[in-house]
């Protein structure tokens, strides 16, 4: 089998000075006491969505701006608009009051034609506003387009971690991806569940991602899942009980099905379950 390390791709030097200058004037106004990202969110979209098209409330004010113009311009204010997480109940509403602009600049960036699959500049732009949306981000965070979470202020990120296009990261009940942790694209990571009874019954449980673990395509964990250092759920896998350390878990529900080449010995100690004796009355 070939090793085949990522190569190294870049734009074209004037290009990639107009990046870096727009990164780092977009992270030194997040970055600001007191900033307000309401109106930064507002500012940017309308630049990317509406480029030349003049002054933002006169635009909107103008009579002669057609009804669904309007409706567009006042969708670049996170006033304007109302995201799924606030609608559930256990959401704390002024922690995500203050972190909805990010939430709303995540998801239009990825949809505008700057976004989309620019890698090279999503990559970096995601990181700069995860340090400010999540509970925690380590370095060289690595996300890529399509990417969305519930609360964000529930999800802790360390480092090296890689995150794939078109994951759900449910943090509800929290979520904890160790460093090096990969997950590949469509994969759902769960930390809340619902009762079969009723679905209004909801349980929340921090799922834990540890170190050099590999999450891989369409793969599920469910709530309260520990996937443990070096563990690998497998395609379309469902994860309903904890991942041993290096073990490779496969199938619905998943189960483990061969240890990593790599395991220390302890990886491969059967686990038993101590039965209990009956007692002499």
């Amino acid at each position: 089998m070939a090793f085949l390390p990522l190569r190294a791709v870049a734009p074209d030097d004037a290009t990639s000075r107009v990046y870096d200058d727009w990164l780092a004037d977009l992270e030194g106004r997040l970055g600001e006491p007191g900033a307000d990202w309401y109106r930064i969110t507002r500012e940017v979209l309308y630049q990317l969505y509406f480029p030349g098209f003049g002054d933002y409330d006169e635009r909107l004010n103008d009579p002669a701006t057609p009804l669904a113009t309007r409706a567009a311009l006042l969708a670049m204010d996170p006033h304007g608009i109302t995201l799924e997480p606030e609608y559930y109940a256990d959401v704390d509403p002024e922690r995500f009051a203050r972190v909805k602009p990010l939430h709303w600049l995540w998801q239009s960036f990825d949809r505008s034609p700057l976004g989309g699959g620019n890698v090279h500049l999503g990559v970096r732009f995601r990181r700069i506003l995860a340090r400010h949306l999540f509970a925690r981000c380590g370095r060289n965070f690595k996300c890529f387009h399509f990417v969305e979470f519930s609360f964000g202020y529930n999800l802790e990120v360390g480092d090296d971690v890689v995150v794939h296009r078109c994951v759900l990261l449910d943090d509800r009940g929290g979520i904890t991806l160790g460093d090096r942790a990969s997950i590949s694209d469509y994969a759902n990571i769960y930390s809340h569940t619902h009762s079969i009874v009723d679905q209004r019954d909801v349980t929340n449980a921090r799922t834990v991602l540890e170190d050099d673990v590999r999450i891989t395509y369409h793969a599920t964990v469910l709530a309260g899942v520990r996937v443990g250092r070096s563990g690998m759920v497998g395609a379309s896998a469902v994860a309903t009980k904890d991942v041993r350390p290096f073990h490779v878990n496969v199938g619905i529900p998943a189960k483990s099905i061969r240890i990593k080449p790599n395991a220390p010995p302890d990886a491969y100690v059967t686990e038993r379950v101590m039965r209990r004796e009956p007692q002499e009355p």
